[in-house]
């Protein structure tokens, strides 16, 4: 299993909208693409909020061929419309994982 894990910082004033967007558009169609098998989203605590929120998504692929997939032929679109809809109000950085237990 490969984990495609996103962190996520954003400014607090778009926080329940950005929430909202995650849960009810981008990741229902990343998930669409057929690449992950799910998803889980956290937002991490005990972290210095004061220059923004932290968040991380991590979605869960079964082979790596799905993950590079995924990064070569959808990622670049949905990284796109993240920063036509937000714009400079976040910073994101990507992570890729394989389960070993």
């Amino acid at each position: 299993m490969i984990v495609h894990n996103i962190t996520i910082k954003i400014v607090p004033d778009i926080e329940e909208a950005w929430i909202q967007w995650q849960q009810q558009e981008h990741i229902p169609a990343i998930m669409a693409c057929g690449q992950f098998s799910q998803w889980k989203m956290f937002r991490l605590l005990e972290q210095d909020d004061s220059d923004g929120l932290t968040f991380v998504i991590q979605y869960f692929a079964p082979t790596l061929e799905n993950y590079i997939r995924y990064i070569e032929e959808f990622a670049p679109v949905f990284r796109q419309q993240a920063f036509d809809k937000w714009g400079e109000r976040f910073i994101a950085f990507n992570t890729v994982m394989e389960v070993v237990n």
